[in-house]
């Protein structure tokens, strides 16, 4: 009885010595079994790139989506031509992506006016998406006039907010 006594405490011994080492093969297999939820995890952040990415990083150029022009003018100005130039390079990289270009016009001129403003307005930030990469098919616009004013003043401070083109994704 004392020898099974000892066989069956140095069988325990040996189980002990042997789960230490078997602790360091599960060790592997627990990457295994993070590996599966893993892909879980991937998954959400695989479609994230696809609403989030750069779009709303507040360091990236594409963040801004906003091009202002002067007075009585439709012609894209220098200083937003790299940005609209990083969307329409953006958008080539994303043919499921399409985004609206809203133009807008300040209170002053008649409503038709301001109509056909915003829209060149639009068109000339349109044109230069497509230019740039993305297609035509992707890039829509419509034109506001003065219908959706940014500031509500009566100066140039405000005026010169509402003469935009405002890139809208979808």
């Amino acid at each position: 009885m004392k020898k099974l006594m000892s066989v069956l405490l140095l069988g325990m011994l040996a189980a002990c010595a042997s789960d230490q080492p078997a602790e360091v093969e599960p060790a592997p297999a627990a990457p295994v079994q993070a590996a599966e939820p893993a892909p879980a995890a991937q998954a959400p952040q695989a479609a994230a790139p696809v609403s989030t990415d750069a779009l709303d990083d507040a360091n990236s150029i594409l963040a801004k989506r906003e091009t202002f022009f002067d007075f009585d003018k439709s012609n894209v100005k220098e200083e937003y031509k790299p940005m609209v130039q990083a969307h329409g390079q953006y958008l080539a990289g994303r043919a499921d992506r399409k985004v609206v270009v809203e133009g807008n016009a300040d209170e002053r001129g008649s409503s038709e006016y301001n109509i056909g403003l915003g829209n060149r307005r639009a068109d000339a930030v349109k044109k230069m998406l497509v230019v740039s990469g993305a297609k035509s098919d992707q890039v829509s616009v419509v034109s506001f006039g003065e219908e959706k004013p940014r500031a509500t003043g009566h100066n140039e401070a405000a005026w010169s907010q509402n003469r935009r083109a405002d890139i809208v994704y979808k």
